[in-house]
């Protein structure tokens, strides 16, 4: 059994970049914001989880309500580091948040300068772990994520090994993305007194690599999909890490992540005009009439919507959509972008759209309100990544009955079923051949499903009716923390 408090509750730290709503870029953001108030709202009698994170200047812009634990200081290698130490929440789960004169600046949540964002994350590795002994509070296990934290895991194996307030504590590191490992911030880890990993099984590069070395260092290693717990373990997927992840199996395992169904649910959505469920489906064709007028498409509930949310780079498979699109033109069909990011495919969304004004929609930024419009208004999601940890836009969609075609990796492969192997449970499209070729065949396989509105609405329906809520993917989290001991 695990060492707990007076109430019998496992004290779980989670130490994550970002946390949504405070702080968010992408997927990560989600999770630190609903896999923690998931734990305590569901199993709060047996786990007490608070969240740490830096504070970031978008936190500090969105001014949420926080009040001032105090400071304190601590030394790293032949440096003091001040820090100032706050208390928020984000949905009943208690969230610390650590600045630092690395955090303390106008800067973004990643610099994309590796000594920067080094120094900042270096930094808050330490700093969350003296924050608890500053705060007195003896945790159980530090559930860390990605490479941003990796080293806090890293640092109680070494630095702290016989420090008696970590006496006992256990760790688990989250896999979101693997290529993602930290290389860059060797300067700055030098400067904060790190050492490098003496595991013999990591491969020479990877014991000063912050990621691996976590990843050495943890009692458990959690990938965010059973799929992508596989994959990473194959040179395809392993990033160069897949002979010590054979290695290690044992300690290797994937739980698919969730999606927060509250505040993702077209019932009730407010972004969308006409709400529906699975019950109900008749008012979701208006959504897209309403956006097929909107965006000066042909107004025809038999055009088949493609749409994408989506971060524009070669990874989420967007050059294979904008080389196949031109070649599908025989077929009919209209298409709705919303993304940014890889400047060439930015201007190439646009060009598409300039050329094809009346079948093609680009909005090259993020917005929220879009992607939920778009979300409840398409037909078919195009998701053909090159590789998807987990992926949570393929969740919105079929939450929105929004049909997913997708490649048949890691997350997608887990969360969506084929229509090619059980048309009558099928919630979307899968192929393997990640190439136009195998995009166009399955994107031509869904064009023509979409002419029989019966099966085409059970699809949606199947969709619709998937659990995709935090709730079971908790109960698995739980499961680890208690299994550690």
């Amino acid at each position: 059994m695990p060492v707990t408090d007076q109430t019998g509750k496992i004290k779980v730290l989670f130490a994550i970049a970002e946390a949504a709503p405070f702080a968010k870029v992408g997927g990560l953001g989600d999770v630190g914001g609903a896999l923690p108030a998931s734990l305590l709202h569901n199993f709060g009698d047996e786990i007490d989880i608070r969240t740490i994170l830096p504070f970031h200047s978008v936190i500090k812009a969105a001014n949420p309500p926080v009040k001032k634990i105090g400071t304190f200081s601590f030394q790293a290698y032949d440096q003091p580091i001040d820090c100032e130490l706050f208390v928020s929440d984000i949905d009943g789960v208690p969230v610390y948040l650590v600045d630092n004169p690395y955090i303390n600046h106008s800067s973004p949540i990643y610099h994309g300068d590796w000594q920067l964002d080094g120094m900042k994350y270096a930094s808050f590795s330490l700093a969350l772990l003296e924050a608890m002994r500053y705060l007195d509070w003896k945790i159980d296990i530090l559930h860390a994520n990605d490479w941003h934290t990796a080293l806090a895991v890293h640092a109680l194996a070494t630095t702290y090994k016989d420090d008696p307030f970590f006496a006992g504590v256990k760790t688990v590191l989250s896999i979101h993305n693997l290529p993602y490992n930290g290389w860059g911030s060797q300067d700055a880890m030098n400067q904060l007194g790190f050492t490098a990993s003496e595991d013999m099984d990591l491969p020479d590069w990877a014991k000063f690599t912050p990621l691996p070395m976590g990843i050495a260092a943890a009692d458990k290693i959690i990938a965010v999909s059973p799929g992508y717990a596989r994959e990473i373990l194959t040179p395809e997927y392993g990033c160069g890490m897949e002979d010590y992840l054979q290695k290690h199996t044992d300690k290797v395992m994937g739980i698919l992540n969730g999606i927060d169904e509250d505040l993702w649910n077209p019932a009730e959505d407010r972004a969308i005009s006409y709400h529906f469920s699975e019950v109900e489906l008749s008012e979701r064709i208006n959504n897209k009439l309403d956006l097929q007028k909107a965006l000066d498409f042909e107004v025809d509930e038999k055009i088949p919507l493609l749409t994408i949310v989506t971060r524009l780079s070669e990874q989420k498979g967007v050059p294979l959509i904008l080389e196949v699109l031109p070649q599908l033109m025989n077929r009919s069909w209209q298409f709705a972008l919303l993304g940014s990011g890889n400047p060439e495919l930015e201007k190439k969304a646009r060009e598409l759209a300039e050329i094809y004004p009346k079948r093609i929609a680009a909005f090259i930024k993020y917005d929220d309100v879009i992607s939920r419009v778009l979300y409840a208004s398409g037909d078919i999601f195009l998701m053909p990544s090159l590789y998807e940890p987990c992926g949570l836009s393929q969740m919105f969609a079929m939450r929105y009955g929004n049909l997913p075609v997708a490649t048949s990796t890691g997350g997608l492969a887990d969360s969506i079923r084929d229509y090619s192997a059980d048309p009558e449970a099928a919630t979307g499209f899968l192929f393997s051949e990640k190439t136009t070729e195998g995009l166009i065949k399955s994107l031509n396989l869904a064009l023509d499903t979409f002419e029989n509105q019966d099966d085409w609405q059970k699809m949606q329906k199947n969709a619709m009716s998937t659990d995709f809520g935090w709730k079971t993917s908790a109960r698995k989290y739980l499961d680890v923390y208690r299994n550690l001991y």
